[in-house]
């Protein structure tokens, strides 16, 4: 019998339990929840009793890791320190970027306090620059005085 386009799957049916069966007991739900919580209890239990046993679970592995010892660096859990055993004395070592990136700040520091003293060669060929610019600026300003001055002078010839 054609149901229309989509059809009804079997796996999205929920099956609820009457309180009757839940009381006799033959309901069809999984008890698992009910089984993970007993676990946790359980769990609850063994390390209030023994802190030993619960050291040696901690140190179980999973698969071929219990079998095979590794030696890798990045495995290793940073240990947590307490504030007590902490030294304030001690100072932090710079990782290399960090170390690069405050000697890269301070030589640029060093390199603008020249370049205000003009000291350093970028600064002297901007300031012959610069000079050569005015000096032009200069002679062009006074090419302009005088053009203006002997159209003046002119205007003054013809008008007589």
């Amino acid at each position: 019998m054609g149901r229309g386009k989509f059809k009804g799957k079997p796996t999205g049916r929920r099956q609820f339990s009457t309180p009757e069966e839940m009381v006799a007991g033959t309901s069809t739900r999984p008890r698992t929840f009910k089984q993970a919580e007993a676990e946790e209890i359980e769990e609850e239990r063994s390390e209030g009793e023994s802190e030993e046993e619960s050291e040696e679970e901690s140190e179980k592995r999973k698969g071929t890791q219990g079998i095979i010892e590794i030696e890798n660096p990045n495995l290793v859990k940073p240990k947590t320190l307490k504030t007590r055993d902490v030294d304030i004395d001690k100072t932090t070592e710079l990782s290399r970027r960090e170390r690069e990136e405050i000697e890269k700040q301070k030589a640029h520091e060093r390199y603008m306090r020249l370049q205000e003293q003009g000291k350093t060669e970028q600064s002297r060929k901007d300031l012959d620059r610069l000079a050569l610019i005015r000096q032009q600026r200069a002679e062009a300003a006074r090419k302009r005085e005088e053009e203006k001055a002997a159209k003046e002078q002119k205007k003054a010839e013809a008008q007589k």
